[in-house]
């Protein structure tokens, strides 16, 4: 797994799990920088890329997006299915709040 210097990381593609797909998915949000992700909400990234793009990605991106700021934020460089489960029950409660 790539574990780049994140204060001196500055291509996309340098990140963990990041490639040329999801480094264009991202430039097409507005992020053109590993730095530009310290901060961002993975969630809203993603609703982001779903109403440029004008369909629905795949949740994995999602993943892949929470798991490029977490690492850009100082976390240990992780697999995107190291959160899925985290995506799942974050998602699962969205769900929940809306039935109610």
């Amino acid at each position: 797994m790539k574990n780049p210097n994140r204060k001196t990381v500055f291509r996309l593609i340098d990140l963990p799990n990041i490639g040329k797909a999801i480094a264009k998915d991202l430039q097409s949000i507005g992020i053109d920088h590993p730095k530009k992700l310290i901060g961002k909400n993975p969630f809203a990234l993603y609703d982001e890329l779903c109403t440029i793009s004008g369909k629905r990605h795949d949740p994995c991106v999602l993943d892949v997006f929470m798991s490029a700021v977490h690492f850009m934020e100082g976390g240990a460089p992780r697999p995107w299915w190291a959160f899925t489960d985290k995506r799942k029950k974050h998602m699962g409660s969205i769900k929940m709040a809306v039935k109610k």
